[in-house]
């Protein structure tokens, strides 16, 4: 975790790919590929951009160490004139790409590299990996604090992560998407995010008694007191030695200020009503009652539907890796070669699924707001030198279905580009904001989101078009093609 130089990070066809290149093109020729997913994770209505901080530091420290070329010369497939190449590579291109917490959605360029095609080919790899992963978490902790309903939701899933990198950046992530904390204290430490836990059972069973667990913590931690009662019995020892302990220490002057137990099996929408009848009746109402157990999006949601007391949630494996839900499915596909006049020369690429059409050109990405609410009414991508005057109407088409149009007035939408440059020529000229304030900034951003779009079954799809400019030339290389 701790080598920052991942120039190795690849595929090998990525480097078999640079050394053709070498031979048998300019090695200068400048490229465009966007990195896009094709589909919302978990059958939702959107997705959540994260990773871009670990994708800035990745680019900045992108060469090639000694070793690095001795292992390839190991290899035996790269001759000593390539070889002798990377020693001195670096990444001298632009990178723009949509900021970390931005609600995203399908076929819309989340990075665009714009660089020598040796360059922007290394990157692919390293770029998705980075990208997908914390993009996939932090939509998913997305939908399980939606399914909390203002409630907060920890992120504790590092024993279960699929590995230290995995654990400690998914928890990055899950922070993003609007978790209230991790227990990954190196997150913590690494990204200035609030940590945060209780105990475990063997603590209570390292004791005598339960009441001399609970009393011994409680006295230690004072102003963070959650009590997990389940390992006996939960309503017949747990709750009432937790109570009796909080009565104590009330008697005793210590002042209550963050305090409760902590659910973490049996029948979690029963217990909590029982238990905050039990906590309430002894005068502590405000005593939080917080759960564990397995937990994801839809038990949440269940057990609220079911009138749960449980107002601070606990989620670990379902989280951490996406159970339900385990890749992002990003890709990265070429759509520009820069010809000899300076001109990009838009291409596109074929398949037989027509969700695996790419769209050509040199593009960015517009997002359309009701002006009146202030939600999204849908994406626009268009050519990077098309401008639009929110005073005028903005005809707006299906591109599978180009018969079906909405017209937006002028004056009803407002617009915003929602890519921005992240590296020129090679030096950066973007500054990661802090991941608390990408939290807020991602809230923000889901509330531009309309409720059918956010709710967890079947939700309503934010339509991305293109514009009539991209469109067309999509159309006109589709008919060169089949010709």
């Amino acid at each position: 975790m701790d080598r920052q130089n991942l120039t190795l990070l690849t595929d090998l066809y990525e480097l078999t790919m640079m050394q053709g290149y070498f031979k048998n093109k300019d090695q200068n020729e400048t490229v465009i590929f966007d990195a896009f997913y094709r589909n919302n994770p978990c059958d939702g209505g959107f997705a959540i951009m994260a990773g871009l901080e670990q994708l800035i530091r990745y680019i900045k420290e992108l060469h090639f160490e000694q070793e690095d070329i001795d292992y390839l010369a190991g290899l035996g497939i790269f001759e000593p004139d390539f070889l002798a190449y990377l020693k001195d590579f670096r990444f001298t291109g632009d990178i723009y790409a949509i900021p970390e917490g931005t609600v995203v959605f399908p076929r819309e360029p989340l990075v665009k590299v714009i660089a020598p095609i040796m360059q922007a080919q290394l990157v692919e790899t390293a770029i998705l990996n980075i990208i997908n992963h914390q993009s996939l978490i932090a939509t998913k902790a997305a939908r399980v604090c939606y399914a909390a309903q203002g409630d907060g939701v920890m992120e504790f899933g590092l024993r279960r992560a699929q590995g230290p990198d995995a654990g400690t950046y998914g928890a990055r992530a899950a922070v993003i998407g609007g978790c209230v904390g991790t227990s990954n204290v190196l997150c913590g430490q690494l990204f200035d995010v609030p940590v945060k836990g209780t105990h475990a059972h063997s603590w209570i069973m390292s004791f005598p008694d339960e009441y001399t667990a609970f009393k011994t913590y409680a006295q230690m931690y004072p102003s963070a007191c959650i009590l997990l009662v389940d390992t006996y019995d939960t309503l017949k020892s747990g709750v009432p030695n937790a109570i009796r302990v909080f009565r104590e220490m009330r008697e005793a002057g210590v002042s209550l200020t963050y305090y409760g137990i902590r659910l973490d099996s049996g029948d979690l929408a029963y217990l909590s009503k029982e238990a905050r009848k039990m906590l309430d009746e002894a005068g502590f109402s405000d005593a939080v009652i917080s759960a564990s157990n397995d937990l994801d999006e839809f038990l949440i949601q269940s057990l609220k539907d079911q009138g749960t007391k449980i107002t601070s949630w606990g989620v670990g494996t379902h989280l951490i890796t996406s159970k339900d839900c385990p890749s992002f499915g990003g890709v990265y596909k070429l759509a520009a070669i820069m010809g000899a006049d300076g001109k990009f020369i838009p291409k596109i690429k074929l398949s037989e699924n027509t969700e695996k059409v790419t769209n050509p050109g040199n593009k960015t990405v517009y997002r359309i707001y009701d002006k009146e609410s202030g939600k999204i009414r849908a994406d626009l991508i268009c050519l990077v030198d098309e401008v639009y005057d929110e005073k005028e109407q903005l005809m707006l088409f299906d591109p599978a279905e180009p018969w079906k149009k909405t017209m937006l007035a002028g004056g009803s939408y407002t617009l915003r580009e929602i890519m921005t440059p992240i590296f020129k020529n090679g030096e950066c000229c973007y500054t990661s904001p802090k991941v608390m304030d990408i939290r807020a900034y991602c809230q923000e951003e889901q509330n531009t989101l309309w409720d059918e779009t956010r709710r967890l079954v079947n939700p309503h799809r934010v339509h991305v078009d293109l514009s009539s400019k991209l469109y067309d030339t999509k159309i006109m290389l589709l008919d060169q093609m089949s010709q």
